[in-house]
């Protein structure tokens, strides 16, 4: 069931869940698969690989139920191309990897930026680098989904919490993908994805659809928000999709400075513009707190744990939840920044985001890195902040 209505230029429809609503018990891979069918998505290509395997499993046999189209490519490089031509064709589609994968796949993410190809990518983040742990916890993939492909362009990374965010966030990645003409990327990590928690399936849901804009240049866009029409092939569209220079139609321009420079400045700031509606971060207990823990992912969950039990110590300690890691929410940490003395940190990896942080504060950043395979121990984020507060 699908009901239409336009607002600040985007088709908005109002689409009926391919769940019957209620309460259902998923692991998050699973939740990603079902998020992702109600918002529309109707094509996955993508290659098998430990610990996103789930989420292809499930898409495979759901495909078939909700008339979509399934098919497993040959690797990850096949797998991002299917979907950046599916995307052409007019579908919402996705596809699912791991670091490996993910790898493999950013010269064609480079791509789907430059070309402005909506879809959605999924990355279930474990131990690396290389094969690493390939059934273990990591968070190691923050600044390769940022600067992972060569050259200047905005991504969009979602980083949920919970199965039930995994769920809402696929829902809200396609959206934003549809609105900025961006891959989006969300950002699981292994214990998220393979988490198994209650999860309300609504009845419906809101979804964009995409702009499609007649006779305007596909490529170029006036206004605030830089964000073109987006043509579909097969329906009497003369295009021409190149990862090359291009002017406003399509056409190369590999030669002409002035191209590339109005080319990908707009491509940047169609998403930098739109930081502060972009942007998402959740506060726990910052009221009155001298110390605040800066976490995202499932790393978050211990830090909210640890928190609310050194608050019963006494102890004037907060949390920010980054749900949105690129672009980075750097306007609400200035905000905490005024009232705070210290930004504790603790991350699955060397500390890639407490380093984003210090560009955006003048207070002190401890950074808790933890590279193990492991999830990090509320209890370590405790004697951590004890020993520093």
């Amino acid at each position: 069931m699908r009901s239409y209505e336009e607002k600040n230029g985007m088709p908005r429809v109002t689409m009926k869940g391919v769940l019957p609503p209620g309460n259902y018990y998923l692991s998050g891979n699973e939740a990603i698969a079902e998020g992702a069918l109600t918002a529309g998505c109707r094509f996955y290509a993508g290659y098998p690989i430990t610990p996103s395997s789930e989420i292809m499993e499930r898409m495979a046999r759901r495909m078939e139920e909700t008339g979509g189209v399934f098919i497993q490519m040959e690797d990850e490089i096949a797998s991002i191309c299917a979907v950046l031509g599916a995307s052409w064709a007019g579908a919402k589609a996705m596809t699912a990897t791991s670091g490996p994968g993910f790898t493999l796949m950013q010269e064609a993410i480079g791509y789907g930026a430059f070309t402005e190809t909506p879809c959605v990518i999924v990355d279930i983040q474990r131990a690396g680098p290389s094969t690493g742990q390939a059934t273990r916890v990591g968070s190691g993939d923050v600044m390769q989904a940022k600067w992972g492909s060569h050259g200047d362009y905005e991504l969009i990374v979602l980083s949920p919490w919970s199965v039930q965010e995994m769920f809402e966030f696929s829902v809200e990645a396609f959206n934003l993908a549809e609105r900025f003409r961006v891959p989006v990327i969300l950002l699981g990590d292994q214990a998220t994805g393979h988490l198994r928690e209650n999860v309300r399936i609504p009845r419906s849901v809101e979804v964009l659809d995409r702009k499609k804009g007649g006779d305007s240049p596909p490529f170029d866009a006036g206004g605030e928000d830089l964000v073109p029409p987006m043509p579909t092939f097969g329906e009497g569209a003369r295009l021409l999709v190149t990862g090359s220079t291009h002017d406003g139609w399509g056409v190369r321009k590999t030669d002409d400075p002035e191209a590339h420079a109005r080319l990908v400045e707009r491509i940047n700031e169609k998403i930098l513009r739109a930081r502060e509606t972009i942007s998402r971060t959740e506060s726990y207990l910052l009221e009155a707190a001298d110390v605040a823990v800066v976490a995202y992912g499932f790393t978050a969950r211990s830090a909210l744990h640890a928190v609310k039990q050194l608050r019963k110590e006494g102890r004037s300690v907060g949390l920010i939840r980054l749900m949105t890691l690129w672009p980075f929410p750097a306007q609400q940490i200035h905000t905490l920044s005024a009232s705070i003395e210290k930004i504790f940190v603790p991350e699955m990896n060397r500390g890639q985001i407490a380093g984003e942080i210090k560009k955006h504060t003048d207070k002190t950043v401890i950074s808790l890195p933890q590279a193990n395979g492991e999830i990090i121990d509320p209890r370590s984020i405790m004697d951590e902040i004890r020993r520093i507060s």
